[in-house]
């Protein structure tokens, strides 16, 4: 060998149009993350979508209580909540004394495998019984009347 091949200079030549051996593991590495990161991504897109199922589901519940709570009537007050809700919805409405309860419930978008149920349960005050004492008849003054 003669001195000028055994230069670093000389090497770092020769390494530098050499033809590299791990060509292939570029490739290979690049078919194992790619079907990862697009399972990644759409994990993502699918929880996306059930957080937003969710809030609309709150969002009915809460609707279609202050609608139940205004007195409105009972198919009103489905609309209010279906219209608030995701689609394919189930809405019920109950009434307990002083007290409404509108149930919002629904499946997530997506494959049957992966569906949850979502609900959601919203609570009002009957606007009829605001400020009557306790067990007072709704629509009825009490006390002395004509004084």
């Amino acid at each position: 060998m003669s001195r000028c091949e055994r230069s670093p200079r000389a090497a770092s030549l020769r390494s530098r149009w050499a033809p590299r051996r791990d060509g292939g593991f570029v490739t290979a590495e690049a078919a194992v993350v790619l079907p990862s990161l697009v399972l990644v991504g759409m994990a993502l897109v699918w929880a996306l979508l059930a957080a937003s199922a969710q809030i609309q589901c709150v969002d009915a519940a809460r609707a279609g209580a202050r609608s139940a709570a205004r007195q409105d009537a009972p198919d009103a007050v489905l609309a209010t909540a279906r219209r608030a809700a995701p689609p394919g919805a189930r809405v019920t409405v109950n009434r307990e004394a002083d007290l409404v309860r509108v149930r919002v419930g629904a499946r997530t978008p997506g494959p049957a495998a992966l569906s949850l149920e979502l609900s959601d349960e919203a609570v009002a005050l009957a606007e009829e019984t605001v400020g009557e004492p306790a067990g007072a008849t709704p629509g009825r003054t009490t006390g002395a009347e004509g004084r």
